[in-house]
């Protein structure tokens, strides 16, 4: 009785489509992030930014963050694995905020896949809408995760975090991803020019951070994550700029201050949250 207290989700037996659940996420997962990896130059793969002209390389447009920004794929992808293999375990089978986020969890690896493969086929204007997706994919993510308690720190760890980082790099991904395309168009210069564009859109990212904190601060774990992804993906906008083939210095100081404020919008917000 205290067992079925503590945990209420163990109280109730797994039905078949848990099971199902447990084993299309966990062999899904494995799949797509094979593909993705494959997609982004791994095993032999044309790297992304060696497709469509070269139209989203670290150089293509002032918010394009440098390469070593993409090392953060890295660190998603493991807490990915850890979280497909978290949720398919027996105990875990009919975990109510599980089943809330699992299969949300695979959509979002089969619409990153989706945009590599589209970015491979050269379809810019196509892989706007399917980061739009992924990101509205991920926003779904993070409200079922605010409202609903972790059912523990591993949890709080693989799943909230892990969405956390996603969500945040994507969130800066997709805005450079609208940047990219527009530039490849010619379009990317009206009225402000590509600096002013610049600046424009990382004051955008700085803008969706603090919102994203505002709303998540009371999960520690996935405003966190938000948190520093978008720091870091704001952060390499800011080195890029700074020096290279594309530098712009007044792009790169408003980046760093975007990166800043990113930052501290995720930190405030949970020390709010802790203190309330």
């Amino acid at each position: 009785m205290t067992t079925a207290a503590a945990s209420p989700h163990l109280a109730v037996p797994p039905t078949s489509g848990d099971r199902v659940r447990q084993v299309v996420v966990l062999i899904g997962s494995l799949v797509a992030a094979g593909a993705a990896a494959y997609g982004a130059g791994a095993f032999g793969g044309t790297a992304v930014e060696q497709t469509a002209g070269g139209a989203l390389s670290a150089t293509a447009t002032p918010v394009a963050p440098d390469n070593p920004a993409f090392r953060i794929w890295s660190v998603i992808y493991l807490g990915l694995f850890a979280f497909a293999v978290y949720q398919v375990l027996p105990r875990h089978a009919a975990t109510p905020r599980l089943r809330a986020t699992a299969w949300w969890v695979l959509a979002s690896m089969v619409l990153n896949a989706a945009w590599i493969g589209v970015v491979q086929a050269g379809w810019l204007v196509a892989s706007v809408v399917v980061i739009a997706a992924l990101l509205a994919v991920l926003a779904v993510l993070v409200v079922r995760l605010v409202r609903s308690v972790p059912d523990g720190a591993a949890q709080a760890v693989v799943l909230d975090g892990t969405v956390g980082l996603y969500t945040g790099w994507v969130s800066v991904a997709t805005l450079a991803n609208v940047a990219a395309v527009l530039a490849d168009a010619g379009v990317g210069g009206l009225g402000l020019g590509a600096t002013g564009w610049g600046v424009v859109v990382v004051a955008l990212a700085a803008a969706l951070s603090v919102a994203w904190a505002a709303f998540a601060g009371r999960r520690r774990g996935v405003a966190l994550g938000i948190a520093l992804a978008m720091s870091w993906g704001l952060a390499w906008v800011a080195v890029g700029r700074f020096a290279g083939p594309l530098e712009d210095t007044t792009v790169a100081w408003a980046a760093a201050a975007a990166s800043a404020v990113a930052l501290t919008a995720g930190l405030v917000a949970v020390l709010r949250r802790r203190s309330a």
